[in-house]
Formats: structure tokens, sequence, C-alpha cells
């Protein structure tokens, strides 16, 4: 019946479809991360670190403007 609705249950609880743009990022993001392990260990780690890199800054920067244009 939920999934009439967009709707599936996952370990007893209902969770909602996801966007469609919210799927493009991941199977994006996915893509990248199996071109990175396909180039071997090295390539895959570097990615690792470089998207956690961005995340971080990406995440002070925000905080940044947040409290500028309070």
């Amino acid at each position: 019946m939920g999934e009439a609705l967009g709707l599936s249950e996952q370990g007893g609880r209902v969770a909602r479809r996801r966007s469609l743009r919210s799927q493009l990022y991941r199977a994006a993001r996915d893509l990248g991360n199996v071109e990175a392990a396909s180039k071997g260990p090295g390539a895959y780690g570097r990615r690792v670190v470089r998207r956690k890199a961005y995340a971080r800054t990406n995440g002070l920067l925000g905080k940044v403007l947040r409290g500028l244009f309070k």
C-alpha cells in the first residue's frame, strides 16, 4: 500500500522516496567512487581525503557567511 504513495518500509520505519535530484547526485558520487577505485587504492584514498577536506571547508565557510548575514 505504501509503495503506491511513494513510501517504502525500511526496518520498521516508513521512509519517503528521495527526490530525483538527490538520486542523480548520489549516482554521480557513486560513479566517481567506482572510477577512483578502478584506478587503485591510492586514487580512491585521495578522493576520500579530498571530499572530507571540501566538506570541512564548505561547512566552516557556511558558518562564517551565516554569521555575517544574520
